[in-house]
């Protein structure tokens, strides 16, 4: 599985539960992470920004069960100014080297409440990576280098909010896991938490959470987070805890190998 996220923190948020379940029922994961990540801290320089944001992102996709990572080093948040058809050659490249299996990333048709644009470019190009990494004709360099036209078999979609939903994933066993996973991101974490708290002089609001990770006890405030979101998405479909992701899969007269018939869900 080709996880494609814009930032480190996105596969802990937005789909650490269900990486962690796949890890477990004997998928490899490997992320690409598109971005530096160099402007999400507050009080550092860039260059220590990147630094310890490369290093986070990895021990949160240690603890997530992810066995590899790869990283293009694009500066972060302006992925709107990027060529698209470049992002998408590199996202192509890396399918042709790696040969996935499948591809996740955020959803392109759930963006209603998404106010990232580099999630909104990448979910795009993602997409369309898809399908032209199959092409012949489609960057003819990358057969130089030995690589050759390859056709993934699923497309697994997480975001904000998922329309469609295919699949939902029972995650109250891995909270734990994903917890820790989160709280590898102190210095982005840092960052969150002090939006907060700009927040919260604007609205005139006191939470004790909020105070207490400004002081740097963050556990508290993001393991309240975490478990109500996670209740939120679960409680449709009565479930303690759960993430939800649209699947989108090769039809084919012959039945590909399902993520789903695997993993039980």
């Amino acid at each position: 599985m080709l996880l494609v996220v814009a930032h480190a923190d996105d596969p802990a948020f937005f789909a650490g539960g269900t990486i962690i379940l796949w890890a477990k029922a004997g998928w490899r994961v490997v992320c690409l992470r598109v971005t530096d990540d160099r402007w999400d801290s507050v009080g550092l320089d860039e260059a220590e920004t990147i630094r310890r944001n490369a290093i986070e992102f990895r021990q949160a996709a240690s603890e997530l069960g992810i066995a590899e990572v790869h990283d293009l080093g694009w500066q972060t948040d302006v992925l709107g100014d990027a060529s698209r058809v470049d992002l998408r050659e590199r996202i192509i490249h890396t399918i042709r080297r790696l040969k996935p299996y499948g591809l996740a990333t955020f959803d392109p048709s759930s963006m209603f409440f998404e106010d990232n644009l580099d999630h909104k470019v990448l979910a795009e190009a993602v997409d369309e990576a898809f399908w032209t990494a199959k092409f012949d004709k489609h960057h003819p360099d990358h057969f130089a280098e030995g690589f050759a036209p390859h056709a993934c078999a699923e497309r697994w979609y997480f975001g904000r909010t998922v329309v469609s939903v295919t699949h939902v994933f029972d995650v109250s066993s891995v909270l734990e896991q994903q917890l820790r996973a989160i709280l590898c991101h102190r210095t982005m974490l840092a960052n969150m938490v002090h939006q907060m708290v700009l927040e919260s002089q604007t609205l005139d609001y006191h939470s004790h959470l909020v105070q207490g990770a400004s002081d740097g006890d963050l556990r508290p405030l993001f393991e309240t987070l975490l478990v109500e979101a996670a209740a939120q998405r679960g409680s449709p479909f009565g479930l303690v805890a759960a993430e939800t992701l649209r699947c989108h899969s090769v039809k084919h007269p012959i039945s590909p190998r399902r993520i789903s018939e695997i993993s039980g869900n």
